[in-house]
C-alpha cells in the first residue's frame, strides 16, 4: 500500500490539473498527507486500502452516503466505495486541527487511472480484450458512473471546508467526437469481385434492379474522390452536423495491414483517401491514427502506421498541432499498447472504453496523463477515455438496445452524468455505421 514517489508525482500533477491549486502529497508509513501549497497544515488518508496496488478485480464494494456529513455527490445519492463493503463510521474526523479522511480516495484514484487491474489478465475475449464483465465497475455496478470524479469532487469539498481560500478551476462539460475510418467507401477500394457481390446484395435486400450498375459506376468513379453516392460517404454530412453543433469531429485512418480479413481495404496513399484528409484538415476537423488490428502489442508496427500518417499528412501541407486516434477493434494489452502509443510519439489515446458495455473504464470523463503501473513511469501520452461507442449500445452482439428509445436514454444518461461533473462525453460513432435513417437522426440527437 506504498506508493512510489512516481507514482505520487503523477497523482499530484492530475490533482493540480483538475484543480487549477498547487498541492503536495506525501507518504509517511501508513499514512498519506495532502498540503495545499501556501496553506497551513494537511489532509490525512489513514485508511490505505492494499487492493488498491494489485492487479485483481476481486473485492468488495460498498457504498456512502454524503448528505449525513453535510456534503453531495454531483450525481446524487450514494457513492460506491471499491474495497469497503462498510463504511464504519463518519468519512471525515478532525485530529489535532488537521481532517483525516476514513476512505482511500487517493489509492482509489491510482488504482482506477492507471488501469493496475487489467495488468497481465487472462480473462480476455475472443479478441483479446479485457472485458466490462471482468472489470471490477461492472461486477459491482457501478462502471456507468465516473467514481473517480465523483471522490474528486467529495474531496475538494472537504478542502473548502479545510482551507476556505481553496477555489478550485472551474471547467466545461465538452462533447468530443470521432470516427473510426474502418471502410470509408463500400465500393471505392474494394475490388470488382466484392462490389459486384455487395451490389447483387442490395439488389435483393432493397429490390431496385438499378443498384446493379451503381456500385460498378460508383468504383469506377472514385479514382480521386470517394464518390458523393457511395452508400458509406457520410464524412462531408459528418462535419456539417459537427460544424451545426459547435463541435470538430476527429477522423482515425488505419495506416497498416497485419490481418487482411480485419483490417482496412484502403490505402492512407490513396488519391481519394488524400483528397478527404485535405477536406477534413481545409474544414477545421482533425485526423488521428487508428493502428491496426494485429499491432496493439507490436511497438515498432505502430510506429510504423503513425510515421506513414505523418509522411502523407506532410505531402498534403496538412499540419496539425499534434495527433491521437484509437486502436482497432479497442484491442489493447495494459500497459504494453499505452507504451507503444508514447513511443511512437503520438499526443493522446481514446481506446480506453470495453466494447461490450458502456461507461467508465478508467472511472473519469477527464482526460489525464498515462502511466505505466508496472514499470511505475509517468508517460507523455494522454488518454482520453472513451465513454460511449455506437456498436456497443445499438448492435445485438453487444448491449443490443437497438434504434429504439431505451438505446437514446442511454447515451443521454452517460453524456448527462459528464455534463453534471463538467468533463468530456467521448463518443464514438463510424462513417460507416447510419445504414438507417433513424441512426442519422439518434446521432444528431446524443451530439446536439
Amino acid at each position: 500500500m506504498y506508493f512510489t514517489l512516481s507514482a505520487l508525482d503523477w497523482l499530484t500533477s492530475i490533482l493540480v490539473e483538475r484543480w487549477g491549486i498547487p498541492i503536495k502529497l506525501e507518504q509517511d508509513f501508513k499514512v498519506l498527507r495532502l498540503y495545499l501549497c501556501g496553506e497551513e497544515g494537511h489532509i490525512e488518508f489513514n485508511r490505505l486500502q492494499s487492493d488498491f496496488h494489485v492487479s485483481n478485480s476481486d473485492f468488495s464494494c460498498g457504498s456512502w452516503n454524503p448528505e449525513p456529513e453535510g456534503m453531495k455527490s454531483p450525481l446524487g445519492g450514494c457513492i460506491p466505495t471499491p474495497a469497503v463493503s462498510d463504511m464504519d463510521g463518519p468519512l471525515v474526523t478532525v485530529h489535532k486541527g488537521n481532517f483525516q479522511i476514513n476512505y482511500d480516495i487517493i489509492g482509489l484514484t491510482y488504482w482506477m487511472l492507471s488501469r493496475l487491474e487489467e495488468v497481465e489478465r487472462t480473462d480476455l475475449d475472443h479478441f483479446g480484450r479485457f472485458p466490462a464483465t471482468s472489470s471490477h465497475a461492472w461486477l459491482n455496478g457501478y462502471l456507468e458512473r465516473p467514481i473517480i470524479d465523483e471522490w474528486l469532487d467529495i474531496l475538494a469539498q472537504i478542502m473548502k471546508r479545510r482551507w476556505p481560500s481553496f477555489s478550485p478551476k472551474k471547467h466545461e462539460f465538452a462533447v468530443k467526437v470521432s470516427h473510426d475510418v474502418d471502410v470509408p467507401a463500400l465500393y471505392a477500394f474494394a475490388p470488382y469481385t466484392k462490389v459486384l457481390r455487395s451490389t447483387a446484395s442490395r439488389v435483393l435486400k432493397h429490390r431496385h434492379i438499378e443498384d446493379i450498375f451503381i456500385g460498378p459506376w460508383v468504383k469506377f468513379n472514385s479514382s480521386k474522390v470517394i464518390h458523393s453516392f457511395d452508400p458509406l460517404n457520410n464524412f462531408n454530412w459528418l462535419m456539417d452536423v459537427s460544424e451545426q453543433n459547435g463541435l470538430k469531429s476527429a477522423f482515425y485512418f488505419i495506416c497498416g495491414r497485419t490481418d487482411i480479413s480485419k483490417d482496412a481495404d484502403y490505402e492512407p496513399e490513396h488519391p481519394a483517401i488524400r483528397e478527404l484528409m485535405r477536406r477534413i484538415h481545409n474544414r477545421g476537423h482533425e485526423i488521428g491514427l487508428h493502428p491496426s488490428f494485429n499491432s496493439y502489442q507490436d511497438c515498432n508496427q505502430i510506429k510504423l502506421e503513425a510515421d506513414k500518417l505523418r509522411s502523407v499528412l506532410r505531402e498534403e501541407n496538412i499540419f496539425q498541432e499534434s495527433i491521437g486516434g484509437r486502436m482497432h477493434y479497442l484491442r489493447w494489452e495494459h500497459p504494453t499498447t499505452l507504451n507503444c502509443w508514447d513511443a511512437a510519439g503520438l499526443a493522446y489515446d481514446s481506446t480506453m472504453g470495453y466494447a461490450d458495455y458502456c461507461g467508465f473504464r478508467c472511472g473519469t470523463c477527464y482526460e489525464y496523463p498515462g502511466f505505466d503501473p508496472v514499470a511505475q513511469k509517468k508517460l507523455r501520452v494522454r488518454i482520453r477515455p472513451l465513454i460511449a461507442m455506437e456498436c456497443t449500445i445499438l448492435d445485438e452482439r453487444y448491449m443490443g438496445l437497438g434504434l429504439t428509445e431505451l438505446a437514446l436514454k442511454k447515451f443521454d444518461k452517460l453524456k448527462s452524468s459528464c455534463r453534471n461533473l463538467n468533463g468530456n462525453f467521448s463518443l464514438l460513432w463510424h462513417n460507416s455505421h447510419f445504414h438507417k435513417e433513424k441512426e442519422k437522426e439518434i446521432y444528431i440527437e446524443v451530439i446536439s
